[in-house]
């Protein structure tokens, strides 16, 4: 079973930028998307941008086009947000996410913080 595992979270300030990362082990296909969803309190999880395993196919929310970056290394199995110009209401956990085979799976979240 393929397992993620998030890294890179914390506080930063408003105007700055975070690198946050999900190392991705087990089993992977060709046909897998990996993503980064994000989740303020009480809300839902959002969807913030998703790319091809293989491919190098990115597509990205409105909220964070322009902003934020997704991108893979497919050697070191990792894939990497880089987000820029953060702001405060950017703050919330984030998720790392494949869809492989038709099934979803989720890293533990690594919480980001914005600070005004």
């Amino acid at each position: 079973q393929v397992q993620l595992v998030e890294s890179g979270g914390g506080v930063v300030q408003a105007g700055g930028p975070l690198r946050i990362s999900c190392a991705v082990s087990g089993r992977t296909f060709s046909s897998d998307r990996m993503g980064w969803f994000r989740q303020f309190p009480g809300k839902e999880r959002e969807f913030v941008a998703t790319i091809s395993w293989s491919g190098g196919n990115t597509r990205y929310a409105d909220s964070a086009k322009g902003r934020f970056t997704i991108s893979r290394d497919n050697a070191k199995n990792t894939v990497y947000l880089q987000m820029n110009s953060l702001k405060p209401e950017d703050t919330a956990v984030y998720y790392c996410n494949i869809r492989q085979l038709g099934r979803d799976y989720w890293g533990q979240g690594t919480q980001v913080t914005v600070s005004s």
